[in-house]
């Protein structure tokens, strides 16, 4: 048959010569052959899918008789073709089907020929002497499964097919190397397909003698061989189980059937068995132990049986079916058991519990009796295993033991429905039990879940009244949150049904009355956790609750409004929220809600300081089920004054939001002008009458497209902060993918409508939607070489999307150059940019190749001809770098090479086969190898050292003098013996640089290069041979083993990672075994001694030792993993040699490391888990090698596989949790050799502690403290039914006598996490029992550890307890009686803490003559002077003082009495102060900020540094209020005398800069506060003044982080008053100027701050309505901030310069003169001081303002006088540069100097500063007359706008509120 490429040929000629068919019909066929052929081109799914879809089309619009009038040869060559097409896509699935549809449409024409051509093709396949190929086997599927016709043939043709399936599987049976790959896996799986598709020809060879032949046979015989294990992949012995059971399911007669079950099921016996099935009988001998044979089996015989077999009779068990006695068995064993295929095997007992379900009423015939009777066997043991597993680390296997409990209740349902039941025991039983589990476990909620439809939700939630309180617990933690809200979307949907008396849908009149009942329930949840301060809540009720709330109750909108108060704190995110997910769930506008005072609030919430509120209202605001609900013009303006206003969010998920919130409002207006035009063209004449309207409407959208794709333009130039252009680029992209009609392959959603052109010709007509013109695409490569990676991707990934297919000539020469220069810069990512830009000029040069080939003669494509250019390139780097080290480092790094050839091979979207040929691979894979070598030379400063077999590479103080050797030999100075320098040099730096870099990218290239290569693989062409695979090998293998840099190690591991996989997956036994090979040749180097030392976690050789192991296959056994992890474990086993040298590293360290390595791999996961138990026991015991290095990686191993053991801590909002949610049960049913381990370590520490109490027991374990560490780490509160785990209390409970604090500390949590919660009681009265009364002899450090364990078992008790039992009285009786504690008498003050402590945890129980007591004791304790040192005294008075300051009457007390205490005494009071979280309800607070202002004088000039620090912030604490974000100070003042005092000493700390930053930041503060608060006029103003200079100094972005909060802080508190007094101007413009800059600031926090201020003071000027401060957003706050400075300071001398000094300098010919000398070749560039500052966003900003004080200086004399004296002054610098920029009108075409000036920050900011000053001066001249004389303002006028135009067409773009005033358009 000829080939696809032929065949279309023909066609299409054959088309074109066809004079029978009308023209519209050959029309058809070129378009359907056009299709098939770009389907055929495409790389991409999704694209040939689509193609062919559109074929289809095609094809069905020809008619039979259309297509009756070709000749039979021209039919013939259609046919032909699609089965071609069939062919080339056999691995498509959806595609064969589509081809067959074609056929099938053909077939009506002619089917003897369809088939006669498909019979033909099938036919080569078989009836040839070759043994099957995979392609082979791959087809034979494909017509099986995928072609009608191809069915029917191997319906006849089947015996064939089946001869050669033997034949291949026999054959792959024999060879190691294929019996586990994807050959015999394909030919399992025709076997499959052939059983299942022709059962009934198959079905006489099995179970007729007759018939029966040795083919089936020995397919029978293989399969069982490959299931019993002699083939590892899991896969193919699965597919080989299911195979079998569906070769039984072809029995006619019900007893073969049966009686071959039975028979397969003696699988799991350990003998060789015989095997019958019908007429076949097979010998069957057991390879291996691993139960895939089982599970094979038995999952095989669950999904494909019949009911019959599985319900058929054991001849011995006769009352017993095959479900109960033969399958359960062995599926619950196999759940049991700890096995790499645990997902297998509970996915086996759901398959189990289905089959049970459809049986059960044969199942009931057959016994005569219930299946699951309360506590039977069957029952118990079903709840066992669930019950088990639900918290199992294997992915997937909760889902399936969920599926299985919900199984399981559905068969008690029916089991007692269908026996009367109506006790249902089981239900409550499984309530009371799932009550008792702790909220963190996660089985609980899929409980709950599954057993409330047969509670109802009164019983559940009666039952189980935490319900609330445990849902918002859940949503506060990131692990809880999915099952948390399911339980609650389960509550909700079980109420409806229940109040709708289990119909359908309630009338519509009930709607407002059900959501009534909801809200008496959910309503006040709901409001709790919208107004949370957990974040992570927060967010979970509004994308998790809020949703389902109204799917299913849509009129809870109104009740959860109706209490809301958006101007109260926390209420605006909550309206924000409820309104936005109302709108997107129900459809329904929620502007009508709550009528005109909607869109206030909306403004109000967008405005916010909040970004999650301001989210949440731009949600409200675009978001609509309905994709064609036009936006309404209120709401596109609302976008208009967002947009801008929210460009430079420094939030990456806001950025991500905004723009998901922006295309989703696109997509609206698209859709909505869409369906407009489509009407407007359905119209007819006289059906007008409301087109006017729609016009509007039409106009409107797509003005606003426009404009939003205009936007992002204006701030993509150099000089905006990364996060506007990261903005301004993501907008970019929601236009052109939403409003384009560009296709994009790799989206599933998100594709133009198919009648996008006419949206964008109706755009176009009216001038508008020139999307993608040249001067936009100049922008989009400046940002090309933007600094950040971000920024360059989205760019170029815009460009090669939706801009035109190639490049203008003029830009294509010159790109060309500029990456030149930037592939030789030593700086990475200016190298990185020259990469990209040589994949854009390659992917956009398809049809000029000439301009790749400057200076070599090379034919071909543009691909291949850009690729040898940039192989010479790197040639010409190597050569440079072997001859000169030092000028490659500077001029030729190769790095940036390396990483354009990466882009240009392996990005680009073709074929490498079409871009490499073998020579040219050959060369760059030499050229890589010749590199690595000569940079690993230049770091063992020996040309030879790394060409020989050396493992060890050199440490980092030989790296660093052969760098030191290298540069002064090429320098000429020769060694110096000069002081040695702690910071590297230039050239150093340039040199290692150059080496890391370079060996990271080789790993990289090279790894991705081959895996490419691998994955393309061509039969007909061959790019790499063997040799050259272990030539490639071997550059890895010197770059781990040679190289100790880090980033070069961790950089090649990803492309070593790709390489290794490539070859594992390869059908070359000898290519798969090179990574083998490397690995044995890495585990010899671990084992291998050292003469040196090989530090920094053993180098390279783990990694090396990682990626081999993780390139594996999944589904295979993973040998290499199982042979590395014994080599390893048996390697750090070793006993350490007599003469061991602790300077040089041991092969047992070495092992330790790696295994480490494997342990944190994130590719392993699971894997390694199953030898975590041995790794574990190996870790703890090292922990007591004499070795210090063995000991240090024996810590770092055992705490990397506990976190790997335990799984990821869950985390809420507030933190991390200190529990992982693996109970104690479920952790030691998972690893089960742990348990014993354990359990003899702690005992044989208990043991150490046994012995008279005069002994000394200070006997260190090493493994103690670690095993103790894991058991505190595990989830409590879990019952422990079985008592497995009561072992471990006793050795617990006895630690609390270790004489190490830490022990005694972690021993109480640990006791409580292995506690459970049943034991608790009897656990607190025993060990309140043993404490000692008043004079009895005792122990201090078990008193210490009972108390610790105490108050921590206390503190897991008392959350489930509502009312105290009789045994926590008996418990509180002991505790009050031990009182004596806490005395004197008791020596030891963390004893005395400890039971401070307890007493604390039990306040709400204890009597209050107790209390009193206490309080008493510990007062008079802290106020009697202490007569000597006590080890723990601060711990102690930290803990009294906590205690005591809970009473307002005993905190008044001790805090009266402040300055007589102690020193230390003092410190800890105020340190509590500063800790204290419930400090601002408290009501000591004014007592306590009374003291410590009467008392700061005595602080200020205390001598002790960190008391006076903490001094200050516990006075921050009290006279700030609650919300941190307005810091408004007390209104009382200290004494007078003291305030000035004060106040001079802080400014002169300030002043002086004595004190560290933090202590001047809360100086700043605290000075803040009193100026606040200071009445006398006189004093205020001269400390203002000096208080203004401090802010700034403090203020500018060189200034430390903590001080420039601490101005935005000093702004806010004592900004705003002084402010609002009779303030002289004076001060007022100096601390606007202060929030102006603070507001651009590079901190968020700072700007935060300063927009408080801002907020504050709009507040202080307006009435006093609201109750609370609103905070707005930073960039409201700018424009604000400068209104009040006009309004308040027009007339204030100052004025004018502080608009002028927030705006770039305007010389652009010294800027011109600067970028024109070049840039520098020094390795690093010098940052900006304030990264975040946008010069030319403050210039549109200022430019209003200065255009207002010209217009109001009318009313000022003074203002007119220092305008004019401004113009005067500046007029003349400013027009000689408005002069130059007339003079640099760049050319028609692109040239290098132009392309730098684009590029240049300096250059945009200054242009926007001319424009500012120019604009300023235009109006200034047209105002005033006398200023004519400066300039002419028309000429100026024209000059403005010529220079903005033409800039604007050469890449420049300018903001639109700036040319709009140049070119006259913008009013005041």
């Amino acid at each position: 048959m000829l080939s696809f490429e032929d065949l279309i040929i023909s066609l299409q000629d054959c088309v074109i010569s066809e004079d029978q068919a009308p023209e519209h019909v050959n029309q058809k066929l070129r378009l359907f052959s056009e299709k098939l052929s770009e389907s055929s081109r495409s790389s991409v799914k999704r694209c040939k899918e689509r193609c062919l879809d559109e074929a289809l089309q095609l094809l069905r619009r020809i008619s039979e008789d259309q297509l009756g009038v070709f000749e039979e040869s021209h039919l013939l060559l259609l046919v032909r073709l699609l089965i071609s097409m069939q062919l080339q896509m056999v691995n498509i699935s959806t595609a064969c089907r589509k081809v067959d549809q074609m056929l099938q449409h053909l077939a009506k024409v002619d089917h003897q020929l369809v088939f006669r051509e498909t019979h033909h093709c099938l036919l080569s396949i078989v009836h040839t002497d070759q043994v099957l190929s995979f392609e082979d086997l791959q087809r034979a599927c494909m017509f099986l499964e995928d072609s009608t016709y191809g069915r029917e043939i191997w319906r006849e043709s089947f015996l064939s097919l089946l001869d050669k399936v033997s034949e291949l599987i026999a054959f792959a049976l024999q060879q190691d190397l294929l019996r586990d790959g994807p050959l015999c896996y394909i030919a399992v799986k025709v076997c499959l397909q052939v059983f299942q598709l022709l059962s009934s020809e198959v079905a006489p060879l099995v179970w007729d003698g007759e018939h029966g032949g040795p083919t089936v046979r020995k397919i029978l015989q293989a399969l069982m061989d490959i299931i019993l294990g002699q083939c590892c992949n899991r896969d193919t012995r699965l597919l080989a189980g299911t195979a079998v059971a569906m070769l039984i399911n072809t029995a006619s007669e019900r007893r073969g059937g049966e009686a071959a079950a039975w028979s397969l099921l003696e699988v799991s016996q350990s003998e060789p068995w015989l095997l019958t099935i019908g007429a076949l009988q097979v010998q069957c001998c057991p390879a291996g132990s691993d139960r895939v044979d089982r599970l094979a089996v038995s999952r095989g015989l669950l999904t494909c049986c019949r009911p019959h077999i599985l319900l058929s009779s054991h001849r011995d068990f006769p009352e017993m079916c095959l479900l109960q006695k033969g399958l359960f068995p062995l599926v619950y064993a196999l759940c049991e058991e700890k096995l790499d295929c645990h997902y297998f095997a509970f996915e086996a007992l759901t398959l189990w519990l289905k089959r049970v379900k459809e049986c059960l009423a044969d199942i009931w015939k057959m016994t005569g009796d219930r299946l699951l009777p309360d506590n039977s066997r069957l029952q118990q043991d079903l709840i066992h295993i669930i019950w088990t597993n639900a918290e199992s680390p294997v992915e997937g296997v909760s889902d399936f033991v969920r599926s299985a409990f919900c199984l399981l209740l559905d068969l008690y349902e029916m089991d007692c429905e269908q026996f009367g039941d109506t006790k249902k025991t089981l239900y409550f039983t499984l309530l009371q039990r799932i009550i008792k589990l702790p909220w963190e476990a996660k089985a609980k909620y899929h409980r709950l879940c599954a057993l409330l439809p047969f509670l109802g939700t009164d019983m559940v939630l009666d039952q189980y009244a935490e319900i609330p309180n445990h849902l918002l617990k859940c949503l506060s933690t990131n692990h809880l949150s999915p099952c948390g809200s399911e339980l609650y979307r389960c509550l909700i949907h079980q109420q409806r049904r229940e109040l709708c008396d289990g119909s359908a849908k309630a009338a519509s009149h009930m709607e407002l009355d059900l959501a009534k009942l909801w809200a008496r329930r959910w309503r006040p949840v709901l409001h709790a956790a919208l107004m949370s301060h957990v974040t992570l809540l927060q967010n979970n009720c509004f994308t998790l609750l809020l949703p389902c709330t109204f799917q299913v109750f849509p009129s809870a909108v109104d009740p959860l409004l109706d209490s809301l108060d958006p101007c109260a704190p926390g209420h605006l995110y909550a309206w924000a929220c409820i309104v936005s997910a109302y709108r997107a769930t129900t459809g329904s506008s929620p502007w009508a809600l709550q009528g005109s005072s909607t869109f206030k609030t909306l403004q109000l919430a967008l405005g916010s300081a909040d970004d999650k509120v301001r989210l949440a209202a731009l949600n409200a605001l675009c978001c609509s089920p309905k994709t064609k609900d036009t936006p309404t013009v209120e709401e596109m303006s609302i976008m208009k004054m967002f947009i801008p206003e929210n460009l430079n969010c420094e939030s990456s998920p806001f950025r991500q939001h905004f723009q998901a919130a922006v295309k989703r409002f696109l997509v609206r207006i698209r859709n909505g002008c869409l369906a407009h035009v489509k009407r407007q063209k359905g119209k007819k004449k006289g059906e007008g009458i409301h087109s006017e309207g729609e016009q509007d409407i039409l106009e409107q959208g797509i003005e606003f497209v426009d404009w939003l794709g205009q936007l992002p333009y204006s701030y993509l130039a150099p000089g905006h902060s990364f996060q506007r252009k990261k903005t301004a680029l993501l907008l970019l992209s929601a236009v052109l993918e939403t409003c384009t009609d560009t296709w994009s392959p790799d989206k599933k959603k998100g594709q133009p409508p198919a009648n996008m052109g006419s949206l964008i010709k109706c755009a176009r007509e009216r001038g508008q939607w020139d999307f993608v013109c040249r001067r936009k695409q100049l922008v989009l490569i400046s940002c090309i070489e933007d600094s950040t990676n971000e920024i360059r991707e989205l760019s170029a990934g815009l460009m090669l999307r939706f801009f035109p297919p190639s490049l203008p000539d003029d830009i294509t020469a010159v790109l060309h150059t500029r990456t030149k220069q930037l592939l030789c810069s030593p700086r990475v990512h200016e190298a990185q940019m020259g990469a990209l830009m040589m994949k854009v000029l390659l992917q956009k040069s398809h049809d000029q190749p000439e301009a790749c080939r400057l200076n070599i003669g090379v034919t071909g494509g543009s691909a291949a001809c850009m690729v040898t250019l940039l192989v010479k390139e790197l040639e010409e780097h190597y050569l440079t770098a072997k001859a000169d080290m030092m000028l490659a480092a500077k001029t030729k790094p190769i790095h940036g090479v390396l990483s354009a050839l990466q882009r240009c091979l392996l990005e680009a979207p073709g074929s490498v086969y079409d871009t490499l040929d073998h020579s040219l691979t050959i060369e760059v894979v030499l050229l890589l190898e010749k590199m690595s070598l000569l940079l690993l030379s230049v770091l063992y400063a020996d040309q030879d050292a790394c060409a020989i077999e050396k493992d060890a590479p050199p440490s980092f103080y030989e790296m660093g003098n052969a760098i030191s050797s290298l540069i002064a030999q090429e320098s000429g100075r020769g060694e110096e013996d000069g002081e040695e320098c702690v910071l590297l040099s230039e050239e150093h730096s340039l040199v290692l640089t150059c080496c890391w870099v370079s060996l990271k990218e080789i790993g990289i290239f090279l790894g991705s290069l081959v895996a490419k290569i691998m994955t393309e693989s061509k039969p007909s062409k061959c790019l790499l041979t063997k040799g050259d695979l272990k030539r490639a090998s071997k550059v890895f293998k010197n770059i781990f083993l040679k190289c100790r840099h880090w980033g070069a190690v961790e950089g090649c591991c990803a492309g070593f990672t790709k390489f290794c996989a490539s070859l594992l997956s390869s059908s070359d036994p000898e290519i798969r075994d090179i990574p083998a090979h490397m690995l044995k040749q890495g585990l010899q180097v671990v084992r291998s001694p050292r003469s040196t030392s090989v530090t920094r976690r053993a180098a390279g050789l783990p990694m090396l030792i990682q990626c081999v192991v993780s390139a594996e296959e999944a589904s295979k056994t993973r040998e290499l993993l199982a042979h590395s992890m014994h080599t390893l474990l048996e390697t750090a086993k070793c006993p350490l040699p007599e003469d061991w040298d602790q300077t040089l590293d041991l092969p047992q360290v070495c092992a330790v490391h790696t295994l480490q390595a494997l342990v944190r791999g994130s590719v392993l996961g699971v894997a390694v888990l199953q030898f975590a138990p041995a790794v574990a026991i190996l870790s703890l015991t090292l922990l007591s090698s004499p070795c210090w290095a063995m000991r240090n990686a024996a810590l770092q191993l055992y705490s990397s596989l506990c976190s790997r053991m335990l799984g990821q801590r869950p985390s809420g909002d507030d933190g991390v949790s200190a529990q992982h949610g693996l109970s104690p049960i479920a952790f030691f049913f998972h690893y089960p050799a742990l348990q014993p381990f354990l359990l003899g370590e702690l005992l044989g520490a208990a043991r150490d502690l046994q012995g008279p109490q005069t002994e000394a027991k200070l006997h260190l374990q090493p493994s103690l403290f670690p095993v103790l560490t894991l058991l505190a780490q595990l989830q409590p509160g879990v019952q422990d039914s079985t008592k497995t785990l009561s072992d471990f209390l006793p050795p617990l409970l006895q630690l609390s006598a270790s004489p190490i604090y830490s022990v005694r500390v972690m021993a109480s949590k640990a006791l409580v996490a292995m506690t459970p919660p049943s034991e608790y009681m009897n656990i607190l009265i025993n060990l309140t029992a043993e404490l000692p009364r008043p004079q009895e002899r005792c122990c201090h450090n078990q008193l210490h550890g009972r108390l610790l364990q105490i108050r921590a078992t206390l503190e897991r008790a008392l959350c489930t307890v509502s009312a105290p039992s009789a045994d926590l009285c008996e418990v509180l009786l002991r505790v009050e009686a031990s009182m004596w504690l806490v005395t004197g008498a008791q020596r030891c003050p963390l004893v005395r803490a400890a039971y401070v402590a307890v007493a604390d945890s039990l306040r709400s129980l204890l009597s209050e003559s107790f209390l009193s007591k206490l309080s008493d004791t510990l007062l008079h304790d802290l106020l009697t002077p202490q007569q000597q040192l006590q080890v723990g005294l601060t711990s102690f008075h930290q803990q009294a003082i906590h205690s005591l300051c809970v009473d307002q009457k005993r905190a008044c007390q001790i805090w009266e009495n402040f300055s007589a205490t102690s020193p230390d005494l003092k410190l800890s009071l105020v340190t509590w102060v500063v800790e204290e979280q419930s400090l601002q309800q408290s009501g000591s607070k004014e007592v306590i900020r009374r003291v410590l202002q009467s008392n700061l004088r005595e602080a200020l000039l205390s001598s002790r540094v960190e008391y006076r620090r903490i001094y200050l912030a516990a006075l921050v604490a009290v006279m700030a209020k609650g919300n941190a974000a307005q810091h408004l100070p007390q209104s009382t003042t200290p004494e007078e005398p003291v305030l000035p005092e004060c106040l001079d000493l802080l400014l002169e700390d300030l002043e002086d800069k004595r004190g560290g930053p933090e202590f001047l930041s809360l100086a700043l503060f605290v000075a803040s506060l009193l100026l606040s608060q200071c009445s006398d006029s006189s004093t205020r103003t001269s400390v203002s003044q000096r208080w203004c200079n401090i802010l700034d100094i403090h203020r500018s972005p060189e200034a430390p982080e903590v001080l420039r909060i601490a101005c935005a802080e000093a702004l806010c508190v004592a900004g705003v008053p002084l402010m609002s007094h009779s303030t002289p101007p004076a001060i007022m413009i100096r601390l606007i100027n202060t929030g102006v800059y603070l507001l651009q600031d590079q901190n968020q926090q700072v700007r935060m701050k300063a927009a408080s201020f801002t907020s504050m003071l709009h507040h202080a000027r307006k009435t006093k309505s609201q109750r609370s401060v609103y905070l707005m957003q930073v960039n409201q706050a700018l424009p604000l901030l400068l209104d009040i400075l006009l309004e308040e300071c027009l007339d204030t001398p100052g004025t004018l310069e502080v608009l002028l000094c927030h705006l770039p300098q305007s010389d652009l010919r010294s800027v011109m003169k600067e970028a024109s000398v070049g840039g520098s070749s020094s390795l690093y560039e010098q940052d900006e001081a304030n990264v975040f500052a946008e010069p030319s966003v403050m210039s549109a900003h200022v430019l209003p303002y200065l255009l207002q004080m010209v217009e109001r200086s009318s009313e000022s004399s003074d203002v007119a006088q220092r305008l004019s004296a401004w113009a005067e002054e500046g007029a003349a610098q400013l027009l000689d540069s408005i002069a130059v920029c007339k003079k640099i009108k760049p050319a028609e075409t692109l040239t290098p100097s132009w392309l730098a000036l684009l590029t240049e920050p300096r250059f945009h900011c200054t242009l926007s500063g001319l424009l500012t000053r120019a604009a300023f001066l235009l109006r200034l001249v047209k105002r005033c007359e006398d200023l004519r004389h400066l300039c002419d303002p028309s000429a100026l006028h024209l000059s403005l706008q010529e220079v903005c135009d033409v800039l604007s067409l050469k890449g420049v773009h300018f903001p639109s509120a700036m040319t709009a005033t140049v070119a006259g358009e913008l009013p005041i």
